[in-house]
């Protein structure tokens, strides 16, 4: 009989496969068919973190390709994929975006080509540099990519429309078997892509593409797919693990894709996490621990190139048609933290890859180490989810100078102007390294990028008193509910991005977290009448529901990004045609020495006896002469390498 699951080796190497191949049945034709996925490359070609300008060993494609090198020296019949996001997510991306790429090839396209891609899918982080930009890209590259869901104009019929790329590939391979001879086998390659991605770069796509739901699309191509003779469907969905349920449109579709009928493998991606693994929460679809969705096999290997994701099939033939038998997934990291927190690589680095980037990244540092302004003051988000932050107020008080000049004798100029603006190096997924701590001193382009990661454009929103108490509600989903009068208990939703938790600065507002949220980390509503945010004041007088605001914002939010209804439906009155970060970057440069005066924009609600915990990164200990002592104070080290401090209200 075949073992429904390999056996564990329990070699107690991260980098070597936790299970034993296949035992397989003598008297059946059987092969072994192994599956390797990255996902959310971000660029990130090298174990370099250029926001630092350091090496970093828990990232990079040139590291995850010595673990593929591995392990199709190991396998007869391997296939590679990659699941969408790889040609934007930090400094390298944005310079390619702005010189081109000589030789008419990407960077990253030509790695992938170099290392033998069999296919790949589009993520949303594809189109930050609109669809020309993408296209050249791709054109490229010696492998097929797909997606089933993207459309050349209105998306009408799934089965019919147009699609910007082939919705599906078939691959016809010549698989060795385990009597040793070679047979036929063809593999069918779906893709998927988040179907708001339309909504969120609606300023540079305009009408040109549209999205249909994941799950619509699946229904209607892979009855095509399997149609035109794959025996073995695998589906690359750019997407996270999110709800059991199909609801149309949703963003992370993963567990419903897995129960389509036809789909074999599926690899998800999107929101950075890894599976099979604790992360990724146990239901009756979702198997964390045998890494499956609705029992189909499914792996997320992280994001930057920190892990490797693996699906090994077991094939049986039976009447010359090979059928999926039994399976097992994992991820492979490669780097991990030693007994001193700090992080060291699992694995060597290719020196393809390394020496095919080298030129780039020489160019890539000089840009980074440009000066673009100078601060007086430390800069650090340390506590900038439960505090206020220098950080978030240089960010808002450049959007307002930008607005200022554009609204200056117009209809807007004496309505209420609120800067919008959302924490992004906070920790996280990317660990206790992703914060901001700059030294007072010289403020270089990589500084710069690091207050504004992303490829945003500025926009200012006209809404209604009503529409930004609803925006801080689902902004104040930050927040697990706390208990009044429990004094050790967590703070933060490790599941809620923390580029949702929008502060309005030029507002005053308080926060209570023991009421509970209103809308849920993935934006949906849960509460309708849930009430966290009181005390709401524009210079002292309330903000009433049918007052006039101005809110500056950002062409994702503005897009429906994070699911705000209220940024969504708000009244554009202007879109920026340059990014915020190059808005950032005029202010630290017009602006003199930085000393950004933190405003007290919101506070916490006072909940007698009462505290809650969050982690942060220990170099938060060396920032807190500026914090109350009374609120704040240092509990020790937490897992991971975080620090944990608890919060009295």
């Amino acid at each position: 009989m075949v073992d429904n699951v390999m056996k564990n080796q329990k070699t107690g190497d991260p980098t070597v496969l936790q299970r034993q191949p296949f035992q397989m049945d003598a008297g059946r034709i059987q092969a072994h068919l192994r599956i390797l996925e990255t996902t959310d490359l971000h660029l990130n070609l090298l174990p370099y973190d250029y926001y630092l300008d350091r090496p970093a060993p828990q990232m990079g494609l040139a590291q995850t390709a010595s673990l593929i090198r591995r392990l199709r020296a190991d396998s007869h019949n391997c296939l590679l994929f990659d699941n969408g996001d790889f040609l934007q997510g930090n400094p390298v991306s944005d310079l390619i975006a702005k010189e081109g790429f000589a030789g008419g090839t990407h960077p990253m396209i030509a790695a992938m080509n170099a290392l033998g891609y069999d296919a790949a899918t589009l993520g949303n982080h594809e189109f930050n540099y609109g669809l020309g930009f993408l296209q050249q890209a791709i054109a490229q590259a010696r492998f097929p990519i797909v997606s089933a869901n993207i459309t050349v104009g209105p998306a009408r019929d799934a089965a019919q429309d147009q699609t910007l790329v082939a919705p599906w590939c078939l691959i016809d391979k010549q698989i060795t078997a385990a009597d040793g001879r070679d047979y036929p086998l063809r593999i069918g390659v779906i893709g998927f892509a988040p179907p708001q991605l339309t909504s969120w770069d609606r300023h540079l796509l305009g009408a040109q593409i549209d999205t249909h739901d994941i799950i619509v699309a699946a229904r209607a191509q892979v009855p095509l797919l399997r149609a035109a003779g794959a025996e073995v469907v695998i589906a690359l969905c750019h997407s996270g693990i999110g709800a059991d349920q199909h609801a149309e449109g949703m963003e992370n579709a993963a567990v419903p894709l897995a129960a389509v009928p036809g789909i074999d493998a599926l690899l998800a991606g999107h929101t950075h996490q890894v599976f099979p693994g604790p992360g990724i929460r146990r239901s009756a679809a979702v198997d964390p621990g045998a890494g499956t969705l609705h029992g189909v096999p499914a792996v997320m290997a992280g994001f930057n190139g920190s892990h490797l994701g693996v699906i090994d099939l077991l094939l049986d033939r039976h009447d010359g048609v090979w059928t999926p038998v039994a399976h097992a997934s994992q991820v492979m990291p490669i780097a991990q933290r030693d007994a001193d927190n700090r992080m060291q690589a699992l694995v060597a680095t290719d020196t393809d890859i390394e020496q095919g980037a080298q030129g780039l990244h020489d160019r890539v540092r000089a840009e980074i180490r440009r000066p673009v302004g100078h601060t007086a003051i430390p800069l650090q988000s340390y506590f900038a989810l439960v505090a206020p932050d220098p950080t978030l107020q240089i960010v808002a008080d450049a959007q307002r100078a930008y607005a200022a000049r554009y609204m200056q004798g117009t209809v807007w100029s004496d309505l209420p102007v609120i800067s919008a603006v959302a924490p992004f190096k906070v920790g996280g997924r990317s660990g206790p390294e992703n914060f901001l701590d700059i030294a007072p001193g010289a403020l270089k382009l990589r500084h710069a990028a690091e207050l504004y990661l992303y490829p945003n454009a500025l926009c200012i929103l006209e809404l209604t008193g009503a529409g930004v108490i609803d925006w801080l509600e689902h902004s104040a989903g930050l927040f697990l509910t706390v208990t009044p009068g429990v004094t050790d208990q967590p703070l933060i939703d490790p599941e809620f991005p923390s580029y949702n938790f929008d502060v309005f600065d030029g507002l005053t507002y308080v926060i209570d977290p023991s009421q509970p949220p209103r809308c849920g980390p993935d934006g949906q509503i849960r509460n309708p009448q849930a009430r966290r945010i009181s005390n709401l004041q524009w210079h002292g007088s309330p903000l009433t529901p049918d007052m006039r605001v101005v809110v500056i914002s950002n062409s994702y939010r503005a897009g429906g990004g994070g699911g705000f209804a209220a940024a969504k439906c708000a009244r554009m009155i202007h879109q920026a045609t340059e990014g915020t970060r190059d808005v950032v970057i005029r202010h630290l440069r017009d602006g003199g020495p930085l000393r950004p005066a933190t405003t007290q924009v919101w506070r916490f609600a006072s909940l007698l006896g009462t505290a809650a915990w969050f982690d942060t990164g220990p170099g938060a200990r060396a920032h807190m002469g500026g914090l109350d002592a009374n609120d704040i104070s240092d509990i020790g080290p937490s897992p991971e390498g975080f620090h944990r401090f608890s919060l009295r209200f």
